[in-house]
C-alpha cells in the first residue's frame, strides 16, 4: 500500500480569522476520507531555522531568553523565522550573527521537521555551523538574549534533567550528537 494512501482530507471551505506579523490563523472545514466533516484550526507560519553553533568538537553556544508564550526563561539554540524570499541557509547565517555575533565559515543543513503539525504549518530547518569567528551580535529590537557556551556533555545532562525544554533545541542537539555519527 502506498504510504498515506486514503488518509488525505479535502478542504471544503477555508477562512482566515487573523493575519499577523509572524503568523496567520485559518479555519478549514474538511471532509475526512470516510465522508464526515471536521474543522481544522491552522496556524500558518513561514518556516524557521535553528542553528547548532560549534565552538569546538565538544562545545556549543546556546542563548537564554524569556518566552512570553510560556512565561519562562528558556535555554535555546539560536533560531529565527524566514523572511519572505529568504533561503533557509541565508536565514541561518543571519540569525546566527544577529543572536550571537558569530560568523560561520562552514554551515550545512542537517534535517527539517515540523514542530506541531496538529495545528501549525511551521517547518524548521536545522543547520550545523562550524569554524566560527567572533563578530558583534545585533539582536532585533524585541529580543533580549544572553549567550551561554556549554560543553556538549553539560547540554546533554541539562536535556536529561529537563533544564533544556525547547523542542527544536533538544531535537537538534540529539540528532547531531546521537544520530549524525
Amino acid at each position: 500500500m502506498k504510504r498515506g494512501k486514503g488518509l488525505k482530507e479535502k478542504i471544503k471551505a477555508s477562512k482566515t480569522l487573523y493575519r499577523g506579523r509572524l503568523i496567520n490563523l485559518r479555519l478549514d472545514e474538511v471532509e475526512l476520507p470516510r465522508g464526515t466533516m471536521a474543522l481544522r484550526e491552522v496556524v500558518e507560519h513561514p518556516g524557521a531555522v535553528v542553528i547548532l553553533p560549534l565552538l569546538g568538537p565538544r562545545k556549543l553556544v546556546l542563548v537564554q531568553q524569556y518566552r512570553e508564550a510560556v512565561g519562562e526563561v528558556l535555554l535555546e539554540l539560536p533560531a529565527g523565522t524566514l523572511q519572505p524570499g529568504e533561503s533557509a541557509i541565508d536565514c541561518a547565517l543571519r540569525e546566527l550573527k544577529e543572536e550571537t555575533g558569530y560568523l560561520a565559515k562552514k554551515i550545512r543543513r542537517m534535517f527539517s521537521c515540523y514542530l506541531a503539525p496538529g495545528y501549525s504549518s511551521e517547518i524548521i530547518h536545522a543547520f550545523l555551523a562550524r569554524e566560527l569567528s567572533v563578530g558583534e551580535a545585533s539582536p532585533e529590537a524585541d529580543e533580549c538574549l544572553r549567550m551561554i557556551p556549554l560543553t556538549i556533555n553539560r547540554a546533554l545532562l541539562m536535556i536529561r534533567q529537563n533544564k533544556i525544554r525547547d523542542a527544536k533545541t533538544i531535537a537538534t542537539i540529539l540528532w547531531f550528537f546521537k544520530l549524525s555519527r
